[in-house]
C-alpha cells in the first residue's frame, strides 16, 4: 500500500476513534448500580480548603457561601490559604474569624497553597473549592453520604455553567456538557480520571502531598486515591455554579489542562499500563485528545500525495472546513450561518490548545497558568 494512503488512513481512524468511536463505545458498555446520594448515615469532620491569589471580588460572597452549607457547622473547619494576594482578600478573610482560619503562604503556586491547606487539615474529609464559583447549600452533604460506599475514594460535584449570550459562549458550554457526558459514562464504569477541582471532596487519609508546579491537582490528587483501589466518582445532585468563558480564555485554560496531561503522566506512568482499572478509556479519552492535533495534521499532509481525484477532493474538504473556523470572526452574531461557523471555530480552537500543550515539555510548569475571566 502507497505510504501516504496508509498515513492518511490510519490518521483518519484516530479522529474518527476519538471523535464518535470512543463515545459510541463508551455508551455501550454495561454499567453500575448508581452512586447513592441523600443524607450521610454519619457526619464526619470535614475540613474545606480555599486556596486564593488576589481574590478580593468573589471571597466575600464564597466564605458566606460556605458558612451557609447545610452541614454542622461544629464538624465544619474552613481553611483559606492566601498565595501572597496584594489585594484585599485577606482584610475580608480576616473579618471571618474564628470561623475560618487564614494561611498566607509566599507567591507559590495552588498545589503549594493546596499543600499548606492539607498539612493544617484536621477533617476526615477534605472539601475542595475555588473562590469564583457558587456552591449550591446542599452540595457538601450530598458529596459526603457517596462516602458511605467504602469503596469510594473521591467524590466530585458538577460544575453548572450559566447560560451564555453569544454562539461562542453557548459552544464552549456544549463541550463542557459532552465532557460531564464522558465523566457520567466512566462513573458509571468506574471511576473518572480526575474530579472539577471548584467541587470535590476526598478521604484525608488517601490524599498526599503535591509537586509544587502541579497544573492538575484535581487530576493528581484523586488518582493517589484510584491507585490505592478507591473509585472517583460523579455525583450530579452536588452542584457549584459558574460563568461561561470566552473562547480567548478557554483556550487558555486547555492549553494548561492538556499540558497537565503529559505531567501527570510524569507522575503517574502506571496510567499507561495495567494497573490501571481504566487503560483503555484513559488512552482513549486523555490520551486521544493529545493526538487528535497530530492525526489532523498528518490528514492533510498525507492528503497531498494521495492519488487523483482523492488528493483533490480530501484537501478540498479540509481547506473548506479550516476556512469556516477563519471565517466566524467575520461573520455577525444574528447570522444563521454563525451557527456552522462558530461550532467549527470551538473545535478548531480546542484541538489547537491540545497541540499548544506539548510546550510543557520546553517552559516552567507555573508559567501557564492565568485565570480564565468569566462573563
Amino acid at each position: 500500500m502507497d505510504i501516504a494512503l496508509l498515513l492518511f488512513l490510519l490518521s483518519g481512524f484516530v479522529v474518527v476513534y476519538v471523535l464518535a468511536g470512543y463515545p459510541l463505545l463508551l455508551a455501550l458498555m454495561p454499567t453500575r448500580k448508581p452512586v447513592r446520594a441523600g443524607i450521610p448515615k454519619v457526619w464526619p469532620r470535614v475540613s474545606i480548603i480555599l486556596p486564593v491569589r488576589n481574590g478580593e471580588r468573589w471571597i466575600r460572597s464564597k466564605l458566606e457561601s460556605l458558612l451557609a452549607l447545610e452541614y454542622p457547622h461544629e464538624l465544619l473547619d474552613i481553611i483559606v490559604i492566601s498565595d501572597n494576594s496584594t489585594d484585599g482578600t485577606e482584610a475580608i478573610v480576616r473579618e471571618f474569624s474564628p470561623r475560618v482560619t487564614l494561611y498566607r503562604n509566599p507567591q507559590s503556586g495552588k498545589a503549594a497553597a493546596l499543600n499548606e491547606g492539607l498539612a493544617h487539615a484536621q477533617g476526615e474529609i477534605l472539601f475542595f473549592t475555588d473562590v469564583r464559583q457558587a456552591i449550591d447549600h446542599q452540595a457538601l452533604k450530598i458529596l459526603v453520604a457517596s462516602f458511605d460506599d467504602p469503596r469510594v475514594g473521591v467524590a466530585s460535584g458538577e460544575l453548572i455553567i450559566r447560560k451564555g449570550h453569544s454562539f461562542e459562549e453557548h459552544n464552549t458550554g456544549l463541550y463542557w456538557q459532552y465532557e460531564k457526558w464522558i465523566r457520567r459514562r466512566h462513573t458509571a464504569i468506574d471511576s473518572m480520571m480526575g474530579a472539577t477541582g471548584a467541587i470535590y471532596a476526598m478521604r484525608r487519609s488517601l490524599a498526599r502531598t503535591m509537586p509544587p508546579d502541579t497544573l492538575l491537582d484535581d487530576v493528581y490528587l484523586p488518582l493517589a486515591a484510584f491507585f490505592q483501589g478507591y473509585r472517583i466518582v460523579l455525583v450530579e445532585e452536588a452542584r457549584a455554579y459558574d460563568y461561561p468563558t470566552s473562547l480567548n480564555a478557554e483556550f487558555q485554560r486547555k492549553v494548561r489542562t492538556q499540558a497537565g496531561v503529559y505531567q501527570v503522566i510524569g507522575n503517574y506512568p502506571e496510567l499507561l499500563g495495567p494497573r490501571n482499572r481504566m487503560w483503555l478509556h484513559f488512552l482513549s479519552h486523555k490520551v486521544g485528545r493529545l493526538a487528535l492535533p497530530f492525526a489532523l495534521i498528518s490528514l492533510l499532509l498525507s492528503s497531498i500525495f494521495l492519488s487523483p481525484p482523492w488528493s483533490s477532493i480530501a484537501l478540498v474538504s479540509q481547506i473548506v472546513f479550516y476556512a469556516l473556523a477563519v471565517l466566524d470572526a467575520f461573520v455577525p452574531e444574528y447570522s444563521p450561518v454563525k451557527r456552522i461557523t462558530s461550532l467549527v471555530r470551538t473545535f478548531v480552537v480546542m484541538v489547537s490548545a491540545a497541540f499548544c500543550g506539548i510546550s510543557i515539555l520546553f517552559r516552567p510548569a507555573q508559567s501557564l497558568w492565568k485565570a480564565p475571566t468569566r462573563a
